[in-house]
């Protein structure tokens, strides 16, 4: 007699956010001992930086991944996905400058960046799809055909 093998309870899409066990420590840490878990010139900066907004919508017939990525080129973005992660990098570089008479203006704003989807094995890896356009990545991660359960006749054997 054949078992069936155990699956892996299937998960959604869910998104990999590396510092918030980070931030859950340093809660914890000043609950209990009524102190900053880090010195005050540490907390002035973001622990994990400039990151783009992430909105994830499933569909009956697949995922779509939308990302936020204002003042980003398309060239600097990259998409790629490994075993059961999409990562979404890259690097914003803008610059502006103004002169007119009497003031002189300039600002520049660079970083990197990337988030982590979680994909699910319903996902056909091979037909990911993304498109960019107007400050918005659209990636779209079609799921596979579900195979649908084949009834078999059986019949006796028949007598020669």
């Amino acid at each position: 007699m054949a078992t069936e093998a155990k699956r892996k309870p299937e998960r959604g899409v869910t998104l990999w956010q590396p510092f918030r066990e980070i931030e859950e420590t340093g809660r914890r840490f000043e609950d209990f001992f009524h102190q900053p878990f880090l010195p005050a010139a540490w907390r002035r900066f973001p622990t994990d930086g400039w990151s783009p907004v992430i909105d994830v919508v499933e569909k009956d017939d697949k995922f779509v991944v939308k990302v936020e990525l204002p003042g980003v080129k398309e060239e600097d973005v990259d998409v790629s996905v490994s075993g059961d992660m999409l990562t979404i990098s890259g690097e914003k570089k803008e610059e502006k400058e103004e002169k007119k008479k009497g003031y002189y203006y300039s600002e520049s704003s660079y970083g990197s960046f990337s988030r982590s989807v979680t994909v699910p094995s319903t996902v056909d890896a091979g037909k990911i799809e993304a498109n960019f356009e107007q400050g918005v990545l659209e990636i779209t991660l079609p799921k596979v055909a579900e195979v649908k359960p084949k009834k078999i006749k059986v019949a006796g054997k028949k007598k020669s």
